[in-house]
């Protein structure tokens, strides 16, 4: 592996890694030995991170040079938390990371001060009845909204009845016991909500329709407002 990505993972696993982190549990993170893994905290340290600990007992990261300094007041620490938190309990596993990785980098970037309000914050979330777990098509239909990517389906409607259908998806929204998109379909040629759940046969397909998402969403979002 390249020195400037084992550095960038070195930087990752100390953000993300309860602190301290020792150097045993870093190398394993980045797959290097701990003979390197020494020398590569030396090279962060003279890169400008602060990593305050020593071998045999453990480091943390308290200032990260990979990131422009950031302030938040304690109220606006507290909604990062709970929001992120939200996104990590009802997301795909891959949204999930990602929120647990946003997390580790914006508490990084915050004066010491400020990261214990973070770490220890006031409010949390937590749900007696969890959401069932997402369907495995998630990360492809967010995929497909971003890049404007038609998705061809079969969906099975509250009746039972089962169609192939040709869809243009705009928005997932999360709600309180179901996932649900916001598309364009094709079929019917108008605008429909999906239950992701009564999904399957997701495939991604050739055709785009960039860049019409945005006016479609907001057009879609004001018919259902009235």
């Amino acid at each position: 592996m390249a020195r400037p990505d084992r550095l960038f993972r070195l930087l990752h696993a100390l953000r993300t890694l309860p602190k301290p982190v020792t150097a045993a549990q870093l190398a394993e993170a980045t797959g290097v030995s701990e003979r390197t893994l020494y020398r590569d905290i030396a090279g962060l340290r003279a890169a400008g991170a602060l990593i305050d600990g020593a071998a045999g007992v453990g480091y943390s990261l308290t200032e990260d040079p990979a990131l422009p300094p950031q302030m938040f007041d304690r109220l606006e620490v507290e909604a990062l938390v709970l929001g992120l938190a939200e996104v990590r309990m009802v997301g795909d596993p891959a949204l999930a990371r990602a929120a647990e990785s946003a997390q580790a980098k914006i508490i990084a970037t915050l004066p010491e001060r400020v990261q214990r309000h973070a770490v220890h914050a006031v409010q949390q979330t937590y749900r007696f009845e969890p959401r069932r777990p997402a369907p495995p098509h998630l990360g492809l239909v967010r995929e497909a909204c971003w890049e404007e990517r038609a998705l061809d389906i079969v969906y099975r409607d509250k009746a039972g009845v089962v169609t192939q259908r040709r869809i243009w998806p705009l928005s997932v929204v999360f709600l309180d016991r179901a996932l649900m998109l916001l598309a364009w379909c094709c079929l019917r040629q108008g605008f429909r909500r999906f239950h992701l759940d009564a999904m399957s046969e997701v495939t991604s397909t050739p055709e785009l329709f960039r860049p019409r998402r945005v006016p479609l969403l907001r057009l879609f979002l004001k018919q259902l407002r009235g």
